[in-house]
Parts: C-alpha cells; structure tokens; sequence
C-alpha cells in the first residue's frame, strides 16, 4: 500500500512538472552569446563527393516592442581560427524584425566544421531572438537544404 501511494505521488509530482515546464513563460535575456554551426560543404555518395553548399545566417528578432543590438558576428574554421568579422561596428534589428549574412557556395574556406558565434545585446530583458544557419545547394539535378539551430553558450 505504502509503494503505490509513494508511485502515485511521484507520478502527480512528475506530471506538475512537466505541465509547469509546457505553459512557463518564452525565455527572455538581455544577452547572450550563440553558437551556430555552418557546413559549407557536405560529403556524399559512398565516394564522399564534396556538395558544396550556400549559407545563410539569420537573425530574427522575436520580440514584438523591443530592438536588440548585434554587436558581433565572427566566422570560425573547422581548426577553431577566426577567418572573418562580418560586423565593423553594433547594428540594430527592430522589433520582429531580421537580419541576414550569406556565404555563397564557391565559399567553402571555413570547412566542414566551421561556425559563427554572434553576441547580441538589448537595453531590457526581450524575446529570445531565433538564430539560426540555412544551407542550401544543388548540383545535377540533386538538391540539400537544411537548418542548423543556435545554441546559447557561455564565454
């Protein structure tokens, strides 16, 4: 009697939780540094031909009342170098409002492994904004396109 009351109460505990988790409130910030993956190049085929593909990193900002400020966006290799700041000075995205910074196809320096880290900023706490890398590229009839999602680090 006592191990079943104790596997109901655990299970209205875990329930409580999960409905706590489902109907809290969307992440806010005032800052935050992203992480997100880019490939502009994937393998295929059991040759492992190289597809090269196009990036395109969006910053979308969520929030409905509130600018937030980019204040970096740098692009890394697959060896963790630095190759390139993509902003020379803070830029400002308006409310539901995006941004975005394209590497072509014939763009493929970083390699397999490189990424972007972007650091943005608001004057309150906003919307998480959604950050995010799209690949896309064709070649003789085939095509590949996918989303890679940023993910919040610390420094």
């Amino acid at each position: 009697m006592i191990n079943r009351a104790a596997v109901i109460l655990a299970t209205i505990i875990l329930v409580c939780s999960l409905a706590n988790n489902a109907f809290s409130e969307p992440a806010k910030k005032q800052t935050q540094t992203i992480y997100v993956s880019a490939y502009p190049h994937v393998f295929m085929g059991p040759r492992g031909t190289v597809f090269d593909l196009g990036i395109t990193l969006m910053i979308r900002n969520t929030d409905f009342k509130s600018p937030i400020t980019i204040t970096s966006v740098d692009y890394y290799d697959t060896q963790g170098k630095l190759t390139k700041k993509y902003l020379s000075s803070p830029l400002s995205i308006n409310p539901m409002a995006s941004k975005e910074i394209h590497i072509t196809e014939k763009d493929a320096g970083g390699g397999i492994g490189s990424n972007f880290i972007v650091r943005w900023k608001a004057e309150k706490e906003v919307n998480v904004p959604a950050i995010e890398a799209v690949m896309i590229g064709g070649k003789g009839g085939h095509a590949i396109s996918f989303i890679s999602p940023g993910k919040e680090i610390s420094e």
